[in-house]
């Protein structure tokens, strides 16, 4: 039998290839504002450690390349990734000169690429083996356990980014909390609002198309602009109605941006629960009728049930939506993980950035990972009781 290789393999070697080889390392900077210089796998960590991990990053791309068992690839992701995430700390140390304050060091665009390259074998094997939605959360908390493990053992301490969070702890934590109030308080207000308003329209026809036209007008405005518009209400509902003020309400500040993730979560939400509830089949609703439930418990009883899992899919869309759009909401005062991104952006300081960002895109991950497996156990506890 002649060699054969794996389509997306081939793609995965050429983007590691070009990380390992082509690609810088790590990036130096004498400060944190400065330009900074490129260094190579060889440069970035001693010749030894350097040599070793371009043969591991070789091997593991041969595994991709090829058609291989899945156990090898699986094997060769895992253990690339986990050296990079090694190395990459050791970087640091190695090119930090001693005693040197000032001096940063950050990944480079080789190490990403190479992290790319690695999780998407990573993620087309887990694909291929096909995981329960439980296993699936297990080893998103696995991998955020060995995170938190590198984090706590200092072996990223000497990455610019680890310094730009030293220098800021208390904040961080603080813009976190925000972070996660604005978007998981506006997903519960539009759950609270949207769903009931979907069951409104998939009973009421005459309603349906004009609600759901003016919330995909509302879902069409930028997000900046969203948050522009909505300063002015919100300031005159301040200065003119008691006690709004102390309840937070004002024209800049967390308020504004609230109301617009309310805003853009709104559609999801109405529109699957419409769509979830017009996919029940008739003979479920006919058998419910035969039994002589009335409207309210043939939808509570029967219809929404079954609609859930379309509904619980709405939601997911909603919550990894907010989480990226609530860092807008820095720019209006509003906090959260957004306040880094764009002090970084006028500091052009690109490790303050990723400050920021990072924990975002992390946020984002997680709560789809999480969301879709609880979707996927739900659908089929749907199936298997339809079947039943």
């Amino acid at each position: 039998m002649g060699i054969r290789f794996d389509k997306l393999g081939v793609v995965i070697a050429a983007i590691a290839g070009y990380g390992a080889f082509l690609a810088p390392f790590a990036t130096f900077r004498a400060n944190r504002i400065v330009a900074g210089e490129p260094r190579s796998v060889l440069e970035a960590l001693p010749s030894p450690v350097g040599l070793v991990l371009l043969a591991i990053l070789v091997a593991a791309g041969l595994v991709a390349l090829f058609r291989t068992p899945l156990a090898a690839r699986l094997g060769a992701s895992a253990l690339a990734l986990a050296v990079l995430a090694l190395l990459i700390g050791n970087a640091g140390a190695y090119l930090t000169p001693e005693g040197n304050t000032f001096a940063r060091v950050s990944p480079a665009s080789g190490f990403w690429l190479l992290i790319f390259a690695f999780t998407l074998l990573l993620a087309d094997v887990l694909t291929r083996l096909q995981l329960s939605p439980a296993g699936r959360v297990v080893l998103l908390g696995m991998a955020a356990a060995a995170i938190w493990l590198l984090l706590a053992s200092g072996q990223w301490d000497s990455l610019s980014i680890l310094k730009e969070y030293a220098n800021r702890a208390d904040s961080f934590w603080n813009e976190a909390t925000r972070h996660v109030q604005l978007a998981l308080g506006s997903l519960a207000a539009a759950v609270l609002v949207g769903i009931p308003l979907g069951i409104l329209c998939h009973r009421v026809e005459a309603l349906r198309a004009g609600v759901l036209n003016v919330l995909n007008i509302v879902q069409t405005i930028p997000s900046i602009a969203l948050f522009g518009i909505l300063i002015a209400p919100l300031g005159w509902v301040a200065a003119n109605i008691p006690g709004a003020s102390a309840l937070g309400i004002r024209g800049i500040g967390a308020a504004p941006a609230f109301v617009a993730l309310f805003l853009y979560s709104l559609l999801p939400v109405v529109a699957n629960t419409v769509v979830g509830l017009a996919g029940v089949p008739r003979a479920a609703n006919d058998a419910a009728r035969g039994m002589g439930m009335t409207g309210a418990q043939r939808l509570w009883g029967v219809e929404f049930p079954l609609a859930f899992p379309v509904v619980l899919t709405g939601i997911r869309i909603v919550l990894v939506q907010n989480i990226g759009l609530a860092t807008i909401a820095a720019l209006i005062g509003g906090g959260g993980f957004g306040v880094f991104v764009f002090q970084g952006v006028g500091q052009t300081a690109m490790d303050l950035v990723l400050l920021g960002a990072v924990p975002t895109v992390a946020l984002a991950f997680a709560a789809a990972i999480i969301l879709d497996a609880v979707v996927e156990h739900v659908a089929t506890r749907r199936s298997t009781t339809v079947a039943a």
